[in-house]
């Protein structure tokens, strides 16, 4: 019954017991984790070509996916807003810098799109060994994971520090539980299990990891499902931020769930000074974490 929990959380727990202090070998893993990421999306797009009644399932990831994006985003709002008006973070007065482009900022995204729609549009060829790509798509995961172990360890970030950054972690609690909800809502409405659902919402807007290993668990229906829903959640939280970043700072760190960490920092940090880096950090960290943990736990 766990096998799938044991193959998903043990590359990467052997990538995290791995501690590398030359930077060369740091970048060398940053390059393959983005290697193995476009990989797997290819293959994913490829599933979902050679699937039956292609037609009716492109509408249905669209109709999941807008469905567990609303379902989540708001629910995300109102639960940060409420921590903003309860707890409200207090800081000192800061010059808000001119945030980056977001068409620069959303371009990765762009590339990873082209990743799914480029081996979609492979799959349409249809060529007989196209059906072992099920197959290549697990053994690649296991490796994509054994990186992502190796870069949660050396991120610089201690579990001491996680722990003592009370802002962040109070943010990454409320967007981790908000998400469950709205993901249980979403699957209500869908009609699906509810542990779908609940896998789906824990991806917390890493949608290059959540898309890969939902639609390892379930197809690449619903694994396009996830990825376009914390895609969107990602675009979206861009746009907010210089919007809600002065008033409502909780909310708009939130929002950018997972992408604390990496992507949406520089954003974060431009709009709301060097301040709201500690707790962006740590926001991330936690729901990079809870990911795979979650997704792994829920789809068995």
């Amino acid at each position: 019954m766990y096998s799938g929990l044991f193959i998903i959380l043990l590359p990467l727990a052997l990538g995290y017991l791995i501690h590398l202090n030359n930077k060369s070998m740091l970048i060398l893993v940053h390059r393959l984790l983005n290697v193995m990421v476009y990989a797997i999306l290819i293959l994913m797009g490829v599933s979902l070509a050679i699937l039956e009644n292609l037609g009716s399932n492109l509408l249905s990831i669209l109709l999941y996916a807008m469905t567990f994006f609303l379902c989540t985003f708001i629910i995300n709002i109102l639960a940060l807003y409420l921590l903003d008006k309860r707890d409200p973070w207090i800081i000192s007065a800061h010059k808000q810098e001119k945030p980056p482009s977001q068409l620069h900022m959303a371009l990765d995204s762009v590339k990873l799109c082209g990743a799914l729609i480029l081996g979609f549009l492979i799959g349409l060829t249809n060529w007989s060994w196209f059906h072992f790509s099920s197959r290549a798509s697990e053994i690649t995961l296991i490796f994509l994971l054994f990186l992502v172990g190796i870069q949660l360890r050396n991120n610089g970030m201690s579990l001491k520090k996680t722990l003592l950054n009370r802002r962040g972690t109070i943010i990454a609690i409320v967007v981790a539980i908000s998400s469950l909800l709205g993901g249980v809502l979403a699957a209500f409405i869908l009609g699906l299990p509810i542990k779908t659902g609940l896998a789906i919402a824990s991806g917390y807007g890493w949608y290059s990891l959540s898309g890969i290993l939902i639609s390892d668990a379930y197809g690449p229906v619903l694994g396009s499902t996830a990825f376009f829903n914390d895609l969107a959640r990602e675009l979206a939280s861009i746009m907010l931020i210089p919007m809600l970043i002065n008033r409502y700072r909780s909310t708009a760190l939130g929002l950018t769930g997972a992408t604390s960490i990496d992507f949406t920092l520089p954003i974060l940090q431009r709009c709301g000074g060097i301040s709201i880096v500690p707790a962006a950090i740590v926001n991330g960290f936690i729901l990079s974490l809870m990911t795979p943990f979650f997704i792994a736990f829920f789809t068995q």
